[in-house]
């Protein structure tokens, strides 16, 4: 054998026989050598490995090369993984939530994301691994790859929140709810301290009621009626709303001497969107000037129809004072309620409505609430608004410690984490990752609607935000006893708003007046408003040192008076023009040093020195001087000059004067504005 020759077979070695076919001398493809065991056959051909090292006892077929054996197994792994991942997809429930990533969806579904992206594609969708994807494509692709699917929202966490409706079977009857309506100063509260033997009246600034309030009145006879006192100052309309909407009959307080006033056409308005029984009291008829009828005639203009004359309305004649007519109307209330059949389920987890909250100095956050269906019990962890808590005391209104209160009963809780806004629902949940998961959904959904949407602008945003860089704010900082009255000042002051100026509310709450909210006035430039609270003594001291403005209030009527003054001083004032004569020009003169002077005749009115001048030409008017500052007559400087008189006059800076022009000349008086 050649040197060369095993070099030759050398280097053949691993290679596969499909790709080393055996060639002749004229380059043509020649047999594979094959041999049978027992019968000695002539080589033929080149010599291969198989030739060299075979033991004889090979197969007829050719050896597989180690390359074309993997290739074999990584096809059959493939195969087996599709089968397994086909009987995968077959069983596998897929929860799509709101908003999902291709990437999420591709975990879930256990399918490569590359897969997705491919599918996707398909669909005239380019979009990468880190990508969101709306819920209903998400579900169209997981039904193409075989999977069920189970859409899934972040509201769901409220489900459950509040329970469907009880059996007629488990409910008793339960007291009635009455809201107490009426204009200012018509004896609402009067009326109802006769009822409970108290004195709320005459504590209250300024002789009004500010605040809601709860109370629940026991009658001799062993009956309850839960009463709410809802104030009748304009400002207070979103309160006295809320107070309809929580109560099951509404006494509309009129006074015999007053008759029905603005807001007297509120309440009705409200009892009658919140589809609540009205009964009319007139208040005051210990006074000689008291017309019932008089009344009876101005509720008719309503449509309110009063039963003397066939409607279904009852009108009790009351007197706080005397106590005239209170069986009366304690006797019409529980009619009333007989005939509306109010009924709850006591034996069941409470639920309620918050009619009050505010931040008390050493017991934090109340909220005054009234249980509509329930026992709220000492201990319980409920949700009110974006608030939650253990229950830690129960108040009612007599400042008596409660161990549960049912239906119908208003109560002051403690031991919430902020101060809800008034009517939020408040509800009783089994546990603190309850309250904690549905009060981390609401606050995370007020904070997004606080953020402004960004997206393209449009020509009318365009439009609006160049109007709005002429209208002027006045940031204030608010701060009150209580959310409802925050509220009320709130609303209040933006009706007083106009397209040129407006108040601006930095910051609002219930509390006192903190270090923070002055530093917060100190940045963004802005007084604090305190509402029946004051300023501790370092927040005092701060702002002193800080100069940043504190007004306290104790009525709400001066309060909006002040701010109603201030933002009437921010409007533009009213120019007014006041002609006061013509003069020709006769003659124009150039005078070294001076310029050129006109010589002219007052042909109308009079011309004044200080006054306002234009000039005009054909009628039209061609330069607007300013104020005339020289004015002669022959030699002398004088103040003015009348009709049918000549005289001189130099206007500084402008020099085209010709003979026959006109010179107006005017006064501009400016005039303030209010709201």
């Amino acid at each position: 054998m050649p040197a060369g020759k095993p070099a030759d077979v050398r280097g053949r070695v691993g290679e596969d026989d499909d790709a080393r076919g055996k060639r002749g001398k004229a380059g043509a493809p020649v047999k594979a050598v094959s041999q049978t065991r027992g019968e000695p056959k002539r080589r033929e051909g080149r010599l291969t490995l198989q030739a060299v090292v075979g033991d004889g006892e090979g197969s007829a077929d050719r050896m597989r090369s180690l390359a074309s054996v993997r290739r074999a197994r990584e096809r059959e792994r493939e195969k087996r993984k599709g089968s397994q991942a086909e009987q995968t997809r077959a069983a596998r429930e897929v929860i799509i939530p709101d908003v999902i990533t291709v990437q999420e969806l591709s975990n879930r579904m256990a399918v490569r994301a590359v897969d997705i992206i491919k599918m996707l594609m398909k669909q005239g969708m380019m979009l990468k691994i880190n990508d969101i994807i709306d819920t209903d494509t998400a579900e169209l692709v997981a039904t193409e790859f075989g999977h069920t699917v189970k859409r899934v929202s972040e509201s769901d966490v409220e489900e459950g929140f509040i329970d469907a409706e009880d059996h007629s079977d488990d409910t008793v009857v339960r007291p009635p709810v009455v809201a107490v309506m009426g204009h200012v100063d018509h004896g609402k509260t009067s009326l109802l301290d006769a009822l409970r033997k108290a004195d709320v009246a005459a504590g209250e600034a300024g002789g009004i009621t500010q605040h809601i309030g709860a109370y629940q009145v026991r009658l001799p006879a062993g009956e309850k009626v839960t009463f709410l006192d809802t104030p009748g100052h304009a400002a207070f309309s979103a309160m006295r709303a809320r107070g309809a909407n929580v109560t099951d009959i509404v006494v509309l307080v009129v006074a015999a001497d007053d008759g029905v006033m603005p807001q007297t056409i509120e309440a009705i308005n409200h009892a009658r969107a919140a589809k609540t029984p009205l009964i009319v009291a007139v208040n005051k008829m210990d006074k000689h000037e008291a017309n019932p009828q008089r009344i009876i005639n101005e509720l008719l203009q309503h449509e309110v129809v009063v039963e003397a004359l066939g409607g279904d309305t009852q009108i009790i004649e009351v007197s706080a004072k005397t106590g005239l007519g209170l069986d009366n109307l304690i006797e019409a209330l529980l009619l009333q309620a007989e005939v509306l059949d109010l009924r709850a389920n006591p034996d069941r987890t409470a639920e309620g409505v918050v009619i009050e909250a505010k931040l008390d100095k050493g017991r934090g956050p109340v909220a005054t609430v009234l249980v509509k269906r329930g026992t709220l019990k000492r201990g319980d962890i409920v949700v009110a608004g974006s608030s939650w808590g253990r229950v830690r005391a129960l108040i009612n209104e007599r400042n008596e410690q409660l161990a549960e209160a049912g239906p119908s009963e208003p109560v002051e809780i403690l031991g919430l984490d902020g101060a809800p806004d008034p009517g939020d629902t408040l509800a009783v949940v089994e546990s603190d990752a309850r309250a904690r998961e549905i009060t981390e959904y609401r606050q995370r959904l007020r904070r997004e609607k606080m953020v402004a949407p960004v997206g393209a602008v449009s020509l009318t945003d365009m439009m609006s935000k160049l109007q709005d860089k002429r209208l002027k704010e006045l940031p204030l900082i608010i701060k009150s006893d209580v959310q409802g009255s925050t509220e009320a000042i709130i609303g209040s002051l933006d009706k007083l708003a106009t397209d040129e100026v407006r108040a601006r509310i930095i910051h609002s709450g219930a509390g006192a007046i903190t270090e923070s909210d002055v530093q917060l006035a100190k940045g963004s430039n802005s007084p604090i408003i305190g509402f029946n609270v004051r300023a501790s003594k370092q927040a005092r001291d701060l702002a002193e040192r800080e100069g940043v403005e504190i007004r306290y209030y104790a009525i709400i009527y001066d309060l909006i008076d002040d701010i109603k003054g201030v933002l009437s001083g921010m409007l533009a004032p009213i120019q007014r023009e006041t002609f006061l004569g013509n003069a020709e020009v006769l003659e124009v003169f150039d005078i070294s040093k001076v310029g050129r002077v006109a010589g002219c005749r007052v042909t109308e009115g009079r011309v004044e020195k200080g006054a306002r001048v234009r000039i005009l030409r054909d009628n039209i008017v061609i330069q607007e001087m300013g104020v005339l500052s020289t004015l002669k007559r022959f030699k002398d400087e004088v103040n003015s000059v009348v009709v049918g008189q000549e005289c001189g006059m130099a206007f500084n800076g402008f020099q085209d004067l010709k003979a026959g022009d006109f010179i107006e000349c005017f006064t501009v008086e400016e005039i303030k504005r209010t709201l």
